[in-house]
């Protein structure tokens, strides 16, 4: 089937108050050309991986990688997830599969170079996730069938100890908080990647490379936390969510890169000065909104579609104040024990109880959210048990929140008009428009 007949897109664009914006979407679309080259047409050898698993490895001997994630918003942004979840069917998976991880592997499936993003992704060296749902297995082990490849499953075991507040202590007590067995496990998987990729690659691990690199993380997130520090309690919000994704999330794909320590400083310095300024999001800001869950990659304009209306701005998203009690590591001179406990936990302080509520309670607090929007895939899972239990924090809190049933990268069930008018609504409803 070559003929794809694209749904109506009712998403819209974003508005772009910071020059650094533009910098970043520039230089994040010149990388995929330059991923394509490099994984597409000149065959090297790469991996295809989750967000939350040690993508510093794969930097630190230059294996070009594809995140699953990142992959799927790719997708998602050209109008073509509609199609993939019919082929899925067709397949004979059930209609309501987790749609953020599987988008990629529906691409597989379909076997259509003449439609698909770069005409499909070759035989990667390997797949790499954690274990950290019952369908995430599933989906990995099928797609590396699928690509003749391999999969090298990572455990993401229980935690006998749950801090609410770990993000108070995680920057230097972090072999407390996240566990000493737990770690020991995630270094000696991350050990065990790495002589699979020396041995298919020919590539070799430098640990004085990784530290070095994580000293620049750390750098790096330290200019995205003092931003996110700066827009919490600035009277008004300087910039949105809508901005602070792609100015978080492009660099950290890039994370203790020259070029993403140098923008992450870069978006800090133009927030401060919007701050110093008095500059706001919203000319007359009135209300401050959270929103919980992934970015809805197809309509980014929803974001700010509220702010001159209703002085309605959304100030948090959780990539930006992320950067710091979950990124930032004290080395203590063991740079790979360092960087396992930030990623045997990535999934779970953002997802699951009582990490994710007692964190976002927190950061409610901090900034002076006024409500909460939460975005609730209907068939993600994972996503619902935490996103449901934070709901009822926050309620506690005294914070209002309005649960949307909506995917981030399936836009079947989604109209802005609508779902921008469900907002006010619930805001009126609730005494604060």
């Amino acid at each position: 089937m070559n003929d794809i007949i694209a749904p109506r897109a009712t998403g819209q664009r974003s508005r772009k108050d910071l020059a650094c914006t533009a910098v970043a979407s520039v230089y994040q679309k010149q990388f995929g050309a330059d991923l394509k080259r490099r994984v597409v047409d000149e065959g090297e050898p790469f991996a295809i991986v989750q967000a939350d698993t040690p993508h510093e490895i794969f930097h630190v001997m230059d294996i070009p990688i594809i995140t699953n994630q990142w992959w799927s918003a790719y997708i998602s942004a050209k109008q073509l997830s509609g199609h993939y979840f019919d082929v899925m069917a067709r397949h004979g998976y059930p209609e309501n599969s987790c749609k953020y991880c599987s988008l990629g592997l529906a691409c597989t499936l379909a076997n259509d170079p003449k439609t698909a993003p770069w005409g499909g992704l070759p035989k990667p060296t390997v797949l790499v996730a954690r274990l950290t749902c019952d369908c995430i297995q599933h989906v990995f082990g099928q797609w590396a069938q699928a690509l003749g490849s391999e999969f090298f499953p990572m455990e993401a075991p229980a935690w006998e100890h749950k801090e609410a507040h770990w993000f108070q202590h995680s920057r230097s007590a972090w072999r407390r908080v996240y566990e000493p067995d737990r770690i020991a496990l995630m270094v000696a998987e991350m050990r065990d990647l790495i002589t699979l990729l020396e041995n298919r690659t020919g590539r070799r691990f430098d640990e004085a490379k990784l530290h070095h690199l994580m000293e620049r993380i750390n750098e790096q997130e330290g200019y995205i936390w003092e931003a996110a520090q700066a827009i919490g309690s600035a009277r008004p919000c300087p910039v949105s969510i809508a901005e602070q994704m792609p100015n978080t999330m492009i660099p950290q794909w890039h994370r203790g890169s020259d070029w993403a320590v140098a923008h992450a400083r870069r978006f800090r310095d133009e927030v401060m000065e919007r701050v110093a300024s008095g500059a706001g999001a919203a000319d007359n800001e009135r209300i401050r909104l959270m929103w919980i869950g992934a970015g809805v990659w197809h309509d980014p304009g929803f974001y700010q579609a509220l702010e001159e209306r209703l002085g309605a701005v959304f100030v948090w998203s959780m990539y930006m104040p992320f950067a710091g009690p979950q990124y930032i590591r004290e080395l203590q001179g063991q740079p790979m024990d360092a960087l396992a406990s930030r990623i045997c936990s990535m999934n779970e302080v953002l997802h699951l109880p009582p990490w994710m509520n007692g964190w976002m309670t927190s950061e409610a607090e901090r900034c002076g959210i006024d409500a909460c929007v939460i975005l609730l895939p209907p068939d993600n899972r994972l996503s619902q048990s935490g996103t449901k239990l934070t709901a009822l924090s926050l309620e506690a809190a005294g914070v209002p929140v309005l649960a949307i049933d909506a995917d981030m990268v399936d836009a079947a069930n989604w109209n802005h008009d609508a779902m921008v008018a469900m907002v006010a609504d619930f805001l009126a409803a609730r005494g604060l428009a």
